[in-house]
């Protein structure tokens, strides 16, 4: 019988063994769930007659090579910089191979002798990258294949809380990977190109750069930029676009509030912190404060950062107990970033009876037969639970489709990819629909670039 071999069983999994198990008996192959943690691949495999649990150390290289090799395709789940390991075990075996991260420069050296070996090595395949990338590139070639001319491209995405559980003033929760929330933005500028002009947000203003834009039955939403849109001209193709921006969607006033972050210093992990084993979470916020031997914590933030008492932001804060004088950082040698991510797992983890959402924003401007239109995507993905969640369906089912699809020969094209050429997305994106991960268009007149949307 043929074989499946995930590495890595973390909570995004969920969704992708769910799928693959649903499709085992009928079409006829086996899933190995492999980790380091022998309970957690257990726990995932559920005793599921295809399924079967294996503990593998990723740097024990010869039972990693063993696990490869008795594999017909690998699903990489590991954390980026670890998959270029099972890449090189893949193309020395010659198995196919999935994963939902970036490609690498180190996987992109692979590129020539995975194409001589006729290997198929899928990246980029899961919601940001993967889903954008599909559904964006199904409207940019559908545009030019009717002979139209790309004048904008821009695209957000968020994970976020779904409106049925969002119980904070932040109208946040974390649904991914909190270090990642924490330390976004950072490592250098955002960069794009507006109205042919480029354009450069430092991470000390970026988050009061912020664009609004209407999402159909959910509302208003702002968005930030990525840090480098410009990779994109080439990946899809547009070289010659006018603007071209991406970016990463919260719910208006997020980024005004979380930007009190940013500007005292509590974002930083460049440095560790004395004594934060025993730092309490007031402690923690003074250390970034002037000295006052007769103001208060409280009074020292608002006055440094100009913040009213009747502020939301100051309920924001409040909400999120930072002035606690009970409650200890309780990690040795803490940079700032992973003491105030301490702070925030406390009132932004889900719940388990909570609720995610994903949600997906495209808008394409172009010019067709003389006249300029517009087109807006959107989809909105909402979890079941803190398990089964909106974040770990929209990368586990793409990764799973397309693992289904090249195990069976309907996706030959080799190479290290992306999924941006047709006979890869067209067919995924149409077996998404059947999971309600479906987007929505609306036409309309193009009326340009509002230069006051970037504020």
């Amino acid at each position: 019988m043929r074989s499946i071999l995930i590495i890595g069983a973390g909570k995004s999994t969920s969704s992708l063994i769910r799928f693959l198990l649903s499709k085992s008996e009928t079409q006829e192959f086996k899933l190995i769930i492999a980790d380091k943690s022998i309970e957690s691949a257990q726990s995932l495999a559920n005793d599921h007659a295809h399924a079967t649990a294996l503990a593998l150390d990723i740097f024990d290289a010869s039972a990693r090579e063993q696990a490869i090799q008795n594999a017909d395709i690998v699903i990489s789940m590991l954390p980026a910089r670890f998959h270029i390991e099972v890449a090189q075990d893949c193309l020395k075996f010659n198995k196919n191979m999935v994963t939902a991260s970036y490609v690498s420069k180190e996987m992109q050296a692979l590129d020539d002798e995975v194409r001589e070996k006729g290997l198929t090595f899928m990246n980029e395949i899961g919601v940001d990258p993967g889903v954008d990338h599909m559904s964006a590139m199904q409207v940019i070639d559908r545009i030019r294949s009717q002979g139209g001319k790309m004048l904008l491209f821009e695209s957000f995405t968020g994970g976020l809380v779904a409106p049925e559980s969002d119980d904070n003033l932040w109208n946040y929760k974390f649904t991914w990977n909190p270090r990642n929330v924490v330390v976004a933005g950072q490592g250098g500028a955002a960069e794009f190109i507006q109205e042919g002009q480029y354009k450069y947000i430092p991470y000390q203003r970026l988050f009061r750069r912020t664009e609004f834009l209407q999402i159909p039955k959910y509302g208003r939403f702002e968005g930030l930029a990525n840090r480098n849109s410009l990779a994109y001209r080439s990946i899809y193709g547009l070289e010659d676009i006018p603007t071209l921006y991406r970016g990463t969607l919260r719910r208006v006033g997020f980024s005004k509030a979380w930007n009190v972050f940013v500007q005292l210093g509590m974002t930083d992990d460049t440095y560790s912190m004395q004594d934060t084993e025993e730092m309490t979470y007031r402690s923690f916020v003074n250390s970034f404060l002037p000295y006052s031997p007769t103001d208060s914590v409280e009074l020292k933030l608002r006055l440094s950062l100009k913040i009213d008492q009747d502020d939301l932001i100051w309920d924001k804060l409040l909400e999120l107990d930072l002035f606690n004088s009970d409650k200890k950082i309780g990690i040795k040698n803490a940079t700032p970033a992973q003491a105030l991510q301490k702070i925030l797992e406390e009132k932004w983890t889900l719940k388990a009876e909570d609720k995610d959402m994903i949600v997906m924003y495209h808008k394409f401007g172009f010019e067709l037969e003389g006249k300029q239109k517009q087109i807006d995507s959107t989809m909105v993905s909402i979890g079941e639970d803190q398990t089964y969640t909106a974040m770990a369906k929209t990368v586990g089912l793409p990764l799973g489709i397309a693992a289904l699809k090249i195990l069976n020969g309907e996706i030959q094209k080799p190479g290290v990819l992306r999924p941006i050429h047709p006979e890869i997305y067209n067919p995924i994106l149409k077996t998404l629909e059947d999971y309600d991960i479906k987007f929505e268009e609306t036409e309309k007149e193009y009326m340009g670039y509002n230069p006051d949307q970037l504020l």
